[in-house]
């Protein structure tokens, strides 16, 4: 067998690193001959994947977070090469999802030797401005995405006290967002929202399961809409979408639909944590656009 392993030495917060020192150990004790790459920045890394794709390999594997997969995706889309992934992250959601050892690296090599490939669905997204975007997990437009603009602003504080703060100073401006959808070719849906998630998998953030009957083997992508101008309602609203039970709540609607048109002037679109354009948006979901081992 052989593989490239693609690193993010920044997840985790420097755990990636120690966490690809274990898993490539682990690879020579199975016989597994590893290249192993790391990418200055996000276009270099993408480049040495492409790269390492023509070369030809049995797979590649990352080490990181959902930034990592994400890029990954990018390369492997609607390809045979499978994706492995060796969790290292802070959020971890695409290994959550598929079920992968998210503490244990030599246990999450194990999976790529002994595993095998599941085919499932990427979302896209098919931005106005010309942008082309594979995802695994969820987009997101709203107040979530206005919180991470806000977060990648500033320069103080550090890490996720720095999100906290963002979060703070936009729930201080909370308003409702008209949004334009439509589902599936149908009547366009003019209404005002506080967020929209777009579920290829269920969870985001580190475990939040936004989307929670969202199937990445069905076709269909989950929307999650939430629509409450009230701060103490929206705070009340957070727990529960760690359980996936605010789908009950008044405040949420939910819908389902392959190819889905998304609107909100001045609004972001996010996936899998990234930035990927501004709306509108048209966001689908590609049956079997991805191998990926799993246990």
């Amino acid at each position: 067998m052989r593989i490239t392993l693609l690193t993010n030495p920044a997840s985790g917060h420097g755990s990636a690193s120690r966490a690809t020192e274990r898993a490539i150990a682990q690879f020579h004790r199975r016989g597994v001959d590893v290249v192993a790459i790391a990418g200055a920045d996000a276009d270099h890394a993408r480049r040495l994947a492409e790269g390492a794709l023509e070369r030809g390999m049995d797979a590649l594997v990352v080490v990181g977070g959902d930034g990592i997969v994400a890029l990954a995706l990018q390369v492997l889309a609607q390809t045979d090469v499978p994706l492995g992934i060796i969790p290292a992250g802070t959020g971890n959601d695409h290994a959550r999802q598929f079920g992968l050892p998210t503490h244990d690296p030599e246990a999450a090599a194990d999976v790529v030797v002994d595993g095998h490939a599941d085919t499932v669905d990427l979302g896209h997204i098919r931005g106005a401005d010309g942008t082309q975007r594979w995802f695994g997990t969820v987009m997101a437009a709203g107040f979530d995405s206005l919180v991470t603009d806000r977060t990648n602003r500033m320069r103080w504080p550090h890490g996720r006290m720095r999100y906290n703060v963002a979060m703070v100073a936009e729930l201080s401006k909370l308003r409702l967002l008209p949004f334009r959808l439509t589902f599936d070719g149908g009547d366009e849906v003019v209404t005002d929202l506080t967020l929209a998630a777009f579920g290829n998998t269920r969870s985001y953030g580190g475990g939040m399961l936004i989307c929670p009957d969202a199937d990445p083997t069905d076709g269909m992508l989950d929307a999650t809409m939430v629509t409450s101008a009230s701060r103490t309602r929206l705070i009340r609203l957070f727990p529960t979408v760690f359980k996936g039970t605010h789908t009950a709540l008044d405040e949420v609607r939910t819908a389902r639909g392959s190819v889905i048109t998304v609107d909100s002037p001045g609004i972001n679109a996010y996936a899998d944590g990234e930035f990927v354009c501004p709306l509108p948006v048209e966001v689908s979901a590609v049956p079997g656009a991805l191998r990926i081992l799993t246990p």
